[in-house]
């Protein structure tokens, strides 16, 4: 397991402790509550995660906290308003500009890839769109599969430069094989997502980006929300991190990044109060029509690859963060991408709200795993 050094945690300690506690959000707020908050978000700085920042919104107003480090460079502190890659979370915005298209009667959820986009996948006559937001197409994984097969400093940095069109990266998928026939068992796949791109593309006749501006950003007034055009983070932001070569050694930076290796997948660049933005919008029906948000939110006991999890139609259900309290499960969806890890949940009754957002991703320990989910469960759990 990778740990980051003792002089670096020694470093992100004495700015979690400068960083002084989100101040509570009204005279109702029990100071408990929030300073549990603080502290879970400084426990993730203590096992040795640069930089943790997040927004709660509960019963009593929003809380938005941070801890640790930014930028290890400069030594510039965590904000809880830093921009960050928010890496899958991207497809739920994705989901939902398809969603709205079928609303549209522009799209249909059991369209074939083959009558859409002919020739881009093989056994694409079998493949519908519904598979493909459900991650039920069987289509291998380009990037697990394909590009990150050997996850190390070498292969990040050179991913961090590379340029693939959309096209290119289902080529990969399809040369790589299905995992099983369309419809038959359940696979994460970014494959899915990029093939969705073309599709919101090519139905619409403008660029993803556009879509997902016009459809949900603007509408949304997600002023700290892009599908970026340049591989550089704009504005204040968190500088994402990687230690891959041992805890002496100098972590790889992964702030910059090529924009083609994730695209329809993982693109996206928000805020933690952005991302409450959105998917509190989503629950309360104000992006989709009924039948489509109830499509969107069947959760089908599909996504076992990490314990608790379920999956609708670019959501994910999670049953642990509140294990043991009868809570219904959580929705959202998280994101990992290289040098950033986030988490945007809801509870079921849409009482309470996280986005948590670090700047280490790919080399976490179990131990700031399990620090990250703490923040969780601390800000949705009814006590």
């Amino acid at each position: 397991m990778l740990r980051t050094s003792s002089a670096l945690v020694s470093a992100l300690l004495a700015a979690a402790a400068v960083v002084p506690a989100a101040a509570p959000a009204g005279a109702a707020t029990p100071d408990r509550d929030r300073a549990a908050l603080q502290q879970s978000l400084d426990a993730v700085v203590a096992a040795g995660v640069p930089g943790a920042i997040a927004e709660v919104r509960d019963e009593h107003g929003t809380w938005r906290g941070s801890s640790g480090i930014a930028d290890i460079g400069s030594g510039r502190h965590a904000q809880a308003g830093d921009k960050f890659r928010a890496g899958s979370v991207t497809k739920s915005f994705v989901a939902t500009v398809v969603l709205q298209l079928v609303a549209e009667h522009r799209l249909g959820l059991d369209d074939t890839v083959e009558s859409r986009l002919p020739g881009l996948v093989p056994n694409g006559e079998h493949i519908t769109v519904r598979q493909l937001l459900a991650h039920t197409s069987g289509l291998a994984d380009y990037l697990t599969d394909v590009l990150l097969q050997k996850l190390d400093a070498d292969t990040v940095r050179k991913l961090q430069t590379a340029t693939y069109t959309p096209q290119e990266l289902v080529a990969m998928a399809a040369e790589a094989g299905p995992k099983f026939a369309p419809g038959t068992s359940w696979s994460y796949s970014n494959t899915n997502y990029v093939v969705l791109g073309l599709l919101i593309e090519k139905t619409t006749g403008r660029s993803l980006g556009q879509e997902i501006d016009r459809r949900i950003v603007r509408p949304l007034h997600l002023t700290g929300t892009s599908f970026p055009t340049t591989p550089k983070m704009p504005g204040a932001h968190l500088n994402g991190y990687e230690w891959f070569n041992g805890p002496s050694a100098a972590p790889t930076d992964t702030t910059d990044f090529s924009l083609s290796v994730y695209w329809g997948a993982g693109t996206l660049i928000s805020t933690t109060h952005d991302l409450n933005t959105f998917y509190r919008a989503l629950g309360k029906g104000k992006l989709l029509p009924p039948a489509l948000q109830h499509e969107m939110y069947t959760m089908r006991p599909d996504g076992a690859d990490r314990p608790g999890r379920s999956y609708g139609l670019g959501l994910e259900g999670n049953a642990d963060y509140c294990a043991g309290n009868g809570q219904a499960p959580v929705w959202g969806h998280t994101g990992s991408v290289g040098g950033y890890n986030t988490f945007s949940f809801t509870t079921a009754d849409g009482k309470r709200q996280v986005t948590l957002a670090l700047n280490q991703n790919i080399s976490k320990t179990e131990k700031q795993d399990q620090a990250a989910i703490k923040v969780l469960s601390t800000a949705l759990c009814h006590k």
